[in-house]
């Protein structure tokens, strides 16, 4: 890739990304005005691109205007990406965007184009990969710069005022000058592009084990924090639910201790830590520190719904009551703050209030007190608030590093007398910080995020038997049947104000799956078996690609970017391609296609050396090998009282288990003559072979060899 280095001699910038932090302060807020300038945004529904409708900045949105009239104009593309609650494009906007100065260079020289990167992340893909191919590193604000036909020759991230007009003149200068070499360099960037993340077919796969999963634990762990949890990546921490989903997993499958030890230590610390809303519930996106202590405090729905689900499964294997109190009071906060009257999940909060970050979130030694009185110094101790402050200006970040039983015993109070105490005082901090000027909400539904929630939600109700988390699933789930999946299973990316505008990609139809199948275990009603085939069925139509034996991330209807990407490694979310692998071999085993089977075994063939090589980035992939090395038991619940059953033994974790049953046999090939008149019974299955029913759970139980 040496072509790209050449690029490198255009500028030498420093630049900030929304996943690095940030000295600066900048106070992003503007003052109430007249409207003096509205752009083609004003008729979007994302809240992203509303924030800049009135910038001087003559945007459009993504789409055939802006893309034909860069041709006829014969302009540059300038493609400005980011998301609502990123706290330095709010910056940037300020800084550049909302400047009359800034937006005349950019409107006589460029077709500006801003892109919401949660509603269209195949735009975003394309771009975000020419920034790391020119730039070895990435984030948002994205700012690519490309020919009329939108081949990017240039991309970079934040830029001071300054620094973006020196980009802004180079360029313009470059494509009056030179426009040639620009035109040969967009060719070689857009050439890497397609080489890029891409993944061969593997004929001959390793054998898959045990030992071999062992190993690649045993290089995995000099990447992890046992003390205070995470991985020792740089300065900032992010949750990464997938990795330790993988890890409490496996840990339980092979005894592995370290394992699980950095699995609870991880969640343990993030549940005490300022990267946890205290008060409220809900995690934040990352910790800009190693000890989970001061997050960038923008809220993401994808990042809670997933985390949900991890705290669930933790607290089935541990029954540890923190976990059980995370996710109550992380579901609390959905309901309360995140949930439309649809039933539709909101995808953001914003990290900044009043221009400034965390400012809702954070508070004084004076105004705790002048809250709570002579119970402050209790309150104070219990989340570590001084009165020089715990963060910035004297304000403290809620935290906690003791127990309850450590406090209790300090402050002479039973534990539960303490724990009562504390909660009547949250109550009294929540009614005063409701009186706050509230962070940006994005209120754009997200189809693929959404899902991510409804399995969060049903992994709770599945741990707590807690009646109103399966009503807020079903809820969520007859709203995403009904508003974003058409007759034909096409499904639509977004729903905003009852308008959906975007064709679905891979993620969208891969989540919904999953929490589809997760929904059938719940409830036994086979059609949302059904709504996860129809959906599989239509994405091996649609989105694969026979050469390479996985997805395209864009559907063949909807294919006209510069370069078509694969998505295959995990990270904050899990790949779309690995979540449609495990999709397959679930689905192979409770239709009995081998078609399913197949084409998952050679999506997980044709990256098992990552896989082992990697695991940090494959960790989803590695849950799929998990499951060819331990097959699953197929446990059939039959009988009037199969509900009770079910919710018996989903009192314990079993991660190598598909449920299914019913008070009648249905059309699954796997309950067929298993119902037993008059009888509750429960089949334990396995490669396609039962043992003999068993009427209780325990002897269920028995017969499965999962460790204790």
């Amino acid at each position: 890739m040496n072509y790209i280095h050449l690029l490198l001699f255009f500028l030498s910038l420093n630049v900030v990304s929304c996943a690095q932090k940030h000295p600066d302060k900048t106070n992003t807020a503007s003052t109430t005005k007249e409207h003096q300038h509205t752009n083609a945004l004003i008729d979007q529904s994302s809240p992203y691109l509303l924030q800049h409708a009135h910038n001087p900045v003559n945007w459009y949105p993504w789409g055939e205007e802006a893309l034909e009239k860069a041709k006829k104009e014969n302009k540059m593309l300038l493609i400005s990406i980011g998301y609502a609650a990123c706290h330095w494009c709010h910056v940037m906007e300020h800084e550049s965007f909302e400047d009359s100065t800034v937006a005349k260079l950019m409107n006589d020289h460029f077709v500006c184009i801003k892109v919401d990167r949660e509603e269209r992340p195949d735009v975003d893909q394309i771009y975000m990969a020419a920034c790391q191919l020119i730039n070895q590193s990435g984030g948002w604000p994205l700012n690519a710069i490309a020919l009329p036909d939108g081949k990017p020759f240039y991309a970079g991230t934040y830029y001071p005022k300054n620094d973006w007009m020196k980009v802004l003149n180079h360029f313009i200068s470059f494509y009056k000058d030179d426009p040639a070499k620009l035109q040969e360099a967009a060719q070689q960037v857009t050439e890497g592009l397609a080489q890029s993340g891409s993944v061969g077919l593997n004929p001959s796969p390793p054998a898959y084990s045990m030992e071999k999963l062992a190993t690649s634990f045993e290089l995995w762990k000099t990447g992890i924090d046992f003390k205070e949890g995470g991985f020792n990546r740089g300065q900032n921490k992010f949750p990464l639910p997938s990795t330790w989903n993988y890890l409490l997993r496996f840990s339980v499958l092979s005894n592995n201790t370290q394992a699980l030890e950095a699995t609870l230590t991880t969640i343990d610390k993030m549940a005490f830590g300022g990267i946890y809303d205290q008060l409220g519930g809900g995690f934040a996106r990352y910790s800009t520190d190693a000890l989970w202590k001061a997050p960038h405090f923008e809220k993401m729905l994808y990042d809670n719904g997933q985390l949900v689900a991890l705290y669930s499964q933790a607290y089935q294997q541990t029954k540890n009551p923190l976990y059980k109190k995370v996710v109550y009071e992380t579901l609390e906060w959905m309901e309360r703050e995140m949930t439309s009257s649809e039933g539709g999940f909101y995808s953001s909060l914003d990290a900044d209030s009043e221009g400034e970050e965390g400012k809702f979130y954070v508070w004084t030694a004076t105004e705790i007190k002048s809250i709570l009185g002579d119970d402050a110094a209790l309150f104070m101790d219990y989340y570590n608030a001084t009165e020089a402050g715990n963060w910035e200006h004297k304000n403290n970040i809620l935290l906690r590093k003791k127990s309850d039983a450590d406090l209790a015993k300090k402050h002479q109070l039973s534990i539960e007398a303490l724990q009562q105490k504390i909660e009547g005082l949250k109550a009294k901090m929540m009614l005063e910080r409701a009186k706050r000027i509230r962070p940006g909400l994005d209120d754009k539904i997200l189809t693929s995020w959404n899902a991510l929630m409804l399995k969060g939600y049903l992994k709770a109700y599945r741990a707590f038997n807690e009646p109103k988390f399966l009503k807020a699933a079903l809820k969520n789930a007859d709203f995403l049947v009904t508003k974003t999946i058409a007759s034909d299973y096409k499904v639509t990316r977004n729903y905003k104000d009852g308008k959906t505008a975007i064709t679905g990609f891979l993620d969208d139809y891969a989540f919904l799956t999953s929490a589809f199948i997760e929904l059938y275990q719940v409830t036994f009603e086979e059609k949302w078996l059904q709504k996860a085939k129809a959906l599989t069925d239509h994405t091996l139509e649609h989105f694969f690609d026979e050469k390479t034996g996985m997805f395209n991330y864009t559907p063949d209807y909807n294919a006209n970017l510069v370069a078509r990407k694969m998505e295959v490694t995990d990270n904050v979310i899990p790949a779309s391609n690995s979540e449609m692998a495990n999709n397959l071999y679930h689905l192979g085993l409770y239709f009995y296609n081998k078609e399913y089977d197949a084409k998952a075994k050679q999506m997980l063939a044709n990256v098992s050396t990552n896989v082992l090589d990697n695991p940090s980035f494959f960790s989803n992939w590695a849950q799929l090998m998990l499951s060819m090395i331990n097959p699953p038991y197929e446990v059939a619940i039959m009988g009037a009282d199969y509900d009770k059953k079910r919710k018996e033994l989903d009192q314990n974790y079993l991660p190598n288990v598909l449920l299914m049953g019913g008070k009648k046999e249905g059309s699954l090939a796997l309950l067929e003559g298993k119902l037993i008149k008059g009888e509750t019974t429960i089949y334990v299955c396995q490669n396609r072979a039962c043992k003999r029913p068993v009427n209780e759970t325990k002897a269920a139980l028995e017969l499965m060899t999962i460790p204790k």
